[in-house]
């Protein structure tokens, strides 16, 4: 499976801005898609994730109520709409494939990771 990332950009506190993330390859069955990010400086940290046959979806409380993860079936493709972004959530995001549906939080849970697009939340 490979992914693909896009869809970042610069925007300002409080904007709005959709990650896309097309997977190129079958998705099926126990797969967990996510999303993660890499502040500048820390390490990577989970945002969100989706579980592709159910949907059901888990969210990092820093990003609940402004986050929303959703997968398109027919696309392969997973979106991560950001809302009323802060300061705090400039970073790289990447969208990662766990296919034997395991921790939905654990990075190295995940064994397919897109190439990250760069998300910068200016005041």
């Amino acid at each position: 499976v490979q992914l693909q990332a896009f869809g970042g950009g610069v925007v300002q506190a409080g904007g709005s801005l959709r990650l896309s993330c097309a997977a190129c390859g079958r998705l099926f069955g126990n797969y967990n898609m996510g999303w993660f990010r890499q502040p500048p400086g820390k390490e990577r940290e989970f945002v969100a994730a989706i579980t592709w046959t159910r949907g059901i979806t888990y969210y990092a409380d820093s990003v609940k109520g402004r986050f929303t993860i959703s997968r398109d079936g027919p696309k392969s493709t997973v979106y991560l709409q950001m809302n009323n972004l802060k300061l705090e959530d400039t970073a790289v995001y990447y969208c990662a494939a766990d296919p034997e549906g395991g921790f939905y939080n654990y990075v190295f849970a995940y064994h397919y990771w897109g190439q990250g697009t760069q998300v910068t939340v200016s005041s």
